[in-house]
Protein backbone atom coordinates (compact mmCIF):
# COMPACT_ATOMS: atom_id res chain seq x y z
CA UNK A 1 0.00 0.00 0.00
CA UNK A 2 1.50 3.29 -1.07
CA UNK A 3 0.69 6.78 0.14
CA UNK A 4 0.91 10.05 -1.72
CA UNK A 5 3.02 12.83 -0.22
CA UNK A 6 0.17 15.20 -1.02
CA UNK A 7 -2.22 15.20 1.91
CA UNK A 8 -4.87 17.26 3.66
CA UNK A 9 -6.75 16.95 6.90
CA UNK A 10 -8.78 19.51 8.86
CA UNK A 11 -10.96 19.27 11.94
CA UNK A 12 -12.80 21.63 14.28
CA UNK A 13 -14.08 20.73 17.72
CA UNK A 14 -15.36 22.36 20.92
CA UNK A 15 -13.83 20.88 24.08
CA UNK A 16 -12.70 22.14 27.47
CA UNK A 17 -14.49 25.47 26.91
CA UNK A 18 -12.42 26.04 23.75
CA UNK A 19 -13.00 26.04 20.04
CA UNK A 20 -10.08 24.09 18.50
CA UNK A 21 -9.21 24.13 14.81
CA UNK A 22 -6.48 21.95 13.27
CA UNK A 23 -5.39 21.97 9.63
CA UNK A 24 -2.65 19.74 8.15
CA UNK A 25 -1.54 19.91 4.53
CA UNK A 26 1.52 18.61 2.72
CA UNK A 27 3.18 18.69 -0.69
CA UNK A 28 6.11 16.82 -2.23
CA UNK A 29 9.55 17.08 -0.67
CA UNK A 30 12.57 14.80 -0.54
CA UNK A 31 12.58 14.97 3.26
CA UNK A 32 10.21 16.16 5.99
CA UNK A 33 9.92 19.95 6.01
CA UNK A 34 7.66 21.02 8.84
CA UNK A 35 6.11 24.47 9.25
CA UNK A 36 4.23 24.87 12.54
CA UNK A 37 1.74 27.63 13.31
CA UNK A 38 0.84 27.27 16.98
CA UNK A 39 -1.00 29.33 19.60
CA UNK A 40 1.33 31.15 21.97
CA UNK A 41 0.41 28.94 24.94
CA UNK A 42 1.64 25.83 23.09
CA UNK A 43 5.11 27.17 22.32
CA UNK A 44 6.65 24.81 24.87
CA UNK A 45 5.11 21.85 22.99
CA UNK A 46 6.75 22.61 19.65
CA UNK A 47 9.62 20.12 20.05
CA UNK A 48 7.19 17.39 21.08
CA UNK A 49 4.98 18.07 18.06
CA UNK A 50 7.96 18.02 15.69
CA UNK A 51 9.18 14.69 17.06
CA UNK A 52 5.74 13.12 16.74
CA UNK A 53 5.21 14.49 13.23
CA UNK A 54 8.50 12.95 12.07
CA UNK A 55 6.84 9.58 12.77
CA UNK A 56 3.27 10.45 11.76
CA UNK A 57 3.98 12.35 8.51
CA UNK A 58 7.42 10.90 7.56
CA UNK A 59 8.03 12.86 4.34
CA UNK A 60 6.71 15.95 2.60
CA UNK A 61 6.60 19.71 2.95
CA UNK A 62 3.94 19.93 5.65
CA UNK A 63 2.19 22.93 7.19
CA UNK A 64 0.35 22.41 10.48
CA UNK A 65 -1.93 25.15 11.82
CA UNK A 66 -3.51 24.91 15.28
CA UNK A 67 -5.91 27.63 16.43
CA UNK A 68 -7.60 27.72 19.83
CA UNK A 69 -10.05 30.32 21.12
CA UNK A 70 -12.39 30.44 24.10
CA UNK A 71 -16.05 29.69 23.45
CA UNK A 72 -18.25 32.74 24.15
CA UNK A 73 -19.57 31.34 27.44
CA UNK A 74 -16.01 30.94 28.71
CA UNK A 75 -14.60 34.08 27.13
CA UNK A 76 -15.09 36.42 30.10
CA UNK A 77 -13.42 34.11 32.59
CA UNK A 78 -10.52 33.50 30.20
CA UNK A 79 -9.62 37.19 29.82
CA UNK A 80 -7.04 38.63 32.16
CA UNK A 81 -6.76 42.42 31.93
CA UNK A 82 -3.42 43.96 32.84
CA UNK A 83 -4.99 47.15 34.25
CA UNK A 84 -1.79 49.06 35.20
CA UNK A 85 -0.29 48.40 31.79
CA UNK A 86 -3.50 49.35 29.95
CA UNK A 87 -3.70 52.58 31.98
CA UNK A 88 -0.10 53.41 31.12
CA UNK A 89 -0.75 52.70 27.43
CA UNK A 90 -3.88 54.85 27.43
CA UNK A 91 -2.24 57.87 29.15
CA UNK A 92 0.76 57.74 26.83
CA UNK A 93 -1.47 57.54 23.77
CA UNK A 94 -3.69 60.34 25.12
CA UNK A 95 -0.68 62.63 25.65
CA UNK A 96 0.55 61.98 22.11
CA UNK A 97 -2.95 62.56 20.68
CA UNK A 98 -3.26 65.92 22.49
CA UNK A 99 0.12 67.07 21.25
CA UNK A 100 -0.78 66.12 17.68
CA UNK A 101 -4.39 67.25 17.86
CA UNK A 102 -5.54 63.79 16.85
CA UNK A 103 -8.85 62.03 17.51
CA UNK A 104 -8.97 60.34 20.95
CA UNK A 105 -12.19 58.33 20.58
CA UNK A 106 -10.41 55.01 19.82
CA UNK A 107 -7.61 55.25 22.36
CA UNK A 108 -9.01 52.60 24.74
CA UNK A 109 -9.46 50.12 21.90
CA UNK A 110 -5.90 50.78 20.78
CA UNK A 111 -4.58 50.40 24.33
CA UNK A 112 -6.34 47.04 24.69
CA UNK A 113 -4.67 45.81 21.50
CA UNK A 114 -1.16 46.62 22.73
CA UNK A 115 1.23 43.78 23.76
CA UNK A 116 0.45 42.04 27.08
CA UNK A 117 -2.64 44.26 27.64
CA UNK A 118 -4.96 41.27 27.87
CA UNK A 119 -4.23 37.64 28.55
CA UNK A 120 -6.97 35.85 26.64
CA UNK A 121 -4.30 33.21 26.03
CA UNK A 122 -2.35 32.30 29.11
CA UNK A 123 1.41 31.96 28.78
CA UNK A 124 1.07 28.20 29.09
CA UNK A 125 -1.92 25.93 28.71
CA UNK A 126 -3.16 23.47 31.32
CA UNK A 127 -2.49 19.78 30.76
CA UNK A 128 -6.23 19.11 30.32
CA UNK A 129 -6.45 21.81 27.66
CA UNK A 130 -3.36 20.49 25.86
CA UNK A 131 -4.60 16.90 25.96
CA UNK A 132 -7.90 17.97 24.40
CA UNK A 133 -6.08 19.87 21.65
CA UNK A 134 -3.72 16.95 20.99
CA UNK A 135 -6.66 14.54 20.63
CA UNK A 136 -8.20 16.82 18.01
CA UNK A 137 -4.81 16.92 16.26
CA UNK A 138 -4.63 13.11 16.18
CA UNK A 139 -8.11 12.92 14.66
CA UNK A 140 -7.03 15.44 12.00
CA UNK A 141 -3.95 13.30 11.31
CA UNK A 142 -6.22 10.32 10.64
CA UNK A 143 -8.12 12.36 8.04
CA UNK A 144 -4.77 13.46 6.60
CA UNK A 145 -3.57 9.86 6.32
CA UNK A 146 -6.82 8.77 4.68
CA UNK A 147 -6.37 11.50 2.07
CA UNK A 148 -2.84 10.26 1.40
CA UNK A 149 -4.04 6.66 1.10
CA UNK A 150 -6.77 7.62 -1.37
CA UNK A 151 -4.29 9.59 -3.48
CA UNK A 152 -1.78 6.74 -3.21
CA UNK A 153 -4.33 4.23 -4.53
CA UNK A 154 -4.65 6.24 -7.74
CA UNK A 155 -0.86 6.44 -8.13
CA UNK A 156 -0.46 2.72 -7.39
CA UNK A 157 -2.91 1.80 -10.13
CA UNK A 158 -0.94 3.86 -12.64
CA UNK A 159 2.41 2.44 -11.48
CA UNK A 160 1.21 -1.14 -11.86
CA UNK A 161 0.01 -0.34 -15.37
CA UNK A 162 3.41 1.11 -16.32
CA UNK A 163 5.35 -1.85 -14.95
CA UNK A 164 3.03 -4.30 -16.71
CA UNK A 165 3.60 -2.36 -19.93
CA UNK A 166 7.37 -2.76 -19.53
CA UNK A 167 6.97 -6.49 -18.94
CA UNK A 168 4.79 -6.77 -22.05
CA UNK A 169 7.39 -4.91 -24.10
CA UNK A 170 10.05 -7.26 -22.72
CA UNK A 171 8.03 -10.21 -24.04
CA UNK A 172 8.00 -8.55 -27.46
CA UNK A 173 11.78 -8.19 -27.26
CA UNK A 174 12.04 -11.93 -26.60
CA UNK A 175 9.79 -12.65 -29.58
CA UNK A 176 11.98 -10.51 -31.85
CA UNK A 177 15.28 -11.84 -30.50
CA UNK A 178 15.51 -15.12 -32.54
CA UNK A 179 15.67 -13.07 -35.76
CA UNK A 180 18.39 -10.81 -34.38
CA UNK A 181 21.48 -13.09 -34.48
CA UNK A 182 21.02 -14.29 -38.09
CA UNK A 183 20.66 -10.66 -39.18
CA UNK A 184 23.85 -9.70 -37.34
CA UNK A 185 25.68 -12.63 -38.91
CA UNK A 186 24.41 -11.73 -42.38
CA UNK A 187 25.39 -8.09 -41.91
CA UNK A 188 28.92 -8.92 -40.76
CA UNK A 189 29.38 -11.46 -43.55
CA UNK A 190 28.32 -8.88 -46.10
CA UNK A 191 30.71 -6.28 -44.73
CA UNK A 192 33.62 -8.74 -44.77
CA UNK A 193 32.97 -9.69 -48.39
CA UNK A 194 32.59 -6.04 -49.39
CA UNK A 195 35.84 -4.84 -47.85
CA UNK A 196 38.26 -7.80 -48.13
CA UNK A 197 36.58 -10.10 -50.63
CA UNK A 198 34.94 -13.47 -50.05
CA UNK A 199 37.99 -15.45 -51.24
CA UNK A 200 40.18 -13.78 -48.58
CA UNK A 201 38.01 -14.73 -45.61
CA UNK A 202 39.29 -17.39 -43.24
CA UNK A 203 35.96 -19.02 -42.45
CA UNK A 204 37.15 -20.69 -39.24
CA UNK A 205 38.55 -17.43 -37.88
CA UNK A 206 35.41 -15.62 -38.98
CA UNK A 207 33.25 -18.09 -37.03
CA UNK A 208 35.40 -17.67 -33.92
CA UNK A 209 35.19 -13.89 -34.07
CA UNK A 210 31.49 -14.05 -34.78
CA UNK A 211 30.86 -16.20 -31.70
CA UNK A 212 32.86 -13.76 -29.55
CA UNK A 213 30.99 -10.80 -30.98
CA UNK A 214 27.56 -12.41 -30.54
CA UNK A 215 28.42 -13.36 -26.96
CA UNK A 216 29.15 -9.68 -26.22
CA UNK A 217 25.73 -8.76 -27.62
CA UNK A 218 23.83 -11.38 -25.63
CA UNK A 219 20.96 -9.75 -23.69
CA UNK A 220 19.83 -12.73 -21.61
CA UNK A 221 21.16 -11.31 -18.32
CA UNK A 222 19.58 -7.92 -18.96
CA UNK A 223 16.20 -9.54 -19.64
CA UNK A 224 16.36 -11.66 -16.50
CA UNK A 225 17.40 -8.74 -14.28
CA UNK A 226 14.82 -6.37 -15.77
CA UNK A 227 12.02 -8.87 -15.20
CA UNK A 228 13.30 -9.44 -11.65
CA UNK A 229 13.33 -5.69 -10.94
CA UNK A 230 9.78 -5.35 -12.29
CA UNK A 231 8.55 -8.17 -10.06
CA UNK A 232 10.34 -6.68 -7.05
CA UNK A 233 8.80 -3.28 -7.76
CA UNK A 234 5.32 -4.82 -7.74
CA UNK A 235 6.06 -6.72 -4.51
CA UNK A 236 7.09 -3.47 -2.78
CA UNK A 237 3.78 -1.94 -3.89
CA UNK A 238 2.09 -4.80 -2.00
CA UNK A 239 3.91 -3.96 1.26
CA UNK A 240 1.80 -2.71 4.16
CA UNK A 241 4.13 0.31 4.49
CA UNK A 242 4.60 2.94 1.83
CA UNK A 243 8.23 3.15 0.67
CA UNK A 244 8.70 5.67 -2.12
CA UNK A 245 12.48 5.80 -1.66
CA UNK A 246 12.86 2.04 -2.25
CA UNK A 247 10.66 2.24 -5.33
CA UNK A 248 12.86 5.06 -6.59
CA UNK A 249 15.99 2.92 -6.20
CA UNK A 250 14.35 -0.01 -8.00
CA UNK A 251 13.28 2.21 -10.89
CA UNK A 252 16.90 3.35 -11.26
CA UNK A 253 18.01 -0.28 -11.58
CA UNK A 254 15.29 -0.90 -14.14
CA UNK A 255 16.63 2.04 -16.12
CA UNK A 256 20.18 0.62 -16.13
CA UNK A 257 19.00 -2.70 -17.56
CA UNK A 258 16.83 -1.02 -20.19
CA UNK A 259 19.74 1.19 -21.29
CA UNK A 260 22.12 -1.77 -21.54
CA UNK A 261 19.55 -3.78 -23.45
CA UNK A 262 19.20 -0.91 -25.91
CA UNK A 263 22.95 -0.53 -26.39
CA UNK A 264 23.29 -4.27 -27.21
CA UNK A 265 20.20 -4.60 -29.38
CA UNK A 266 21.52 -3.87 -32.89
CA UNK A 267 17.98 -4.45 -34.10
CA UNK A 268 15.48 -1.78 -35.20
CA UNK A 269 12.37 -3.45 -33.76
CA UNK A 270 14.05 -4.12 -30.40
CA UNK A 271 15.27 -0.53 -30.28
CA UNK A 272 11.69 0.64 -30.74
CA UNK A 273 10.55 -1.51 -27.82
CA UNK A 274 13.41 -0.12 -25.71
CA UNK A 275 12.32 3.45 -26.47
CA UNK A 276 8.78 2.58 -25.36
CA UNK A 277 10.18 1.03 -22.16
CA UNK A 278 12.06 4.25 -21.44
CA UNK A 279 8.88 6.27 -21.90
CA UNK A 280 7.04 4.08 -19.41
CA UNK A 281 9.95 4.23 -16.96
CA UNK A 282 10.04 8.05 -17.07
CA UNK A 283 6.37 8.10 -16.09
CA UNK A 284 7.13 5.67 -13.26
CA UNK A 285 9.94 7.89 -11.95
CA UNK A 286 7.69 10.95 -12.03
CA UNK A 287 4.99 9.18 -10.04
CA UNK A 288 7.41 7.66 -7.51
CA UNK A 289 8.52 11.19 -6.57
CA UNK A 290 4.97 11.74 -5.26
CA UNK A 291 5.11 8.82 -2.81
CA UNK A 292 5.90 8.80 0.89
Amino acid sequence: MVQSMTGYGALKAEVQGMRISVEIKSLNSKYLELNLKLPRQYGHKELFIRNECSKLIERGKATITIITEPIETALVSSLNFNEPLITAYYRSLERIAIELGADRSELLKLALSMPEATGGETSQSSEEEWEATWNVFLEAIELFHQYRINEGAVLEKDLRLRVDNIKSLLEKVEEAEPHRIPLIRERLDGLMKEFIGGENIDQNRFEQELLYYIDKLDITEEKVRLRSHCDYFLSVLDDTQSNGKKLGFISQEMGREINTLGSKAYDASIQQYVVQMKEELEKIKEQVLNLV
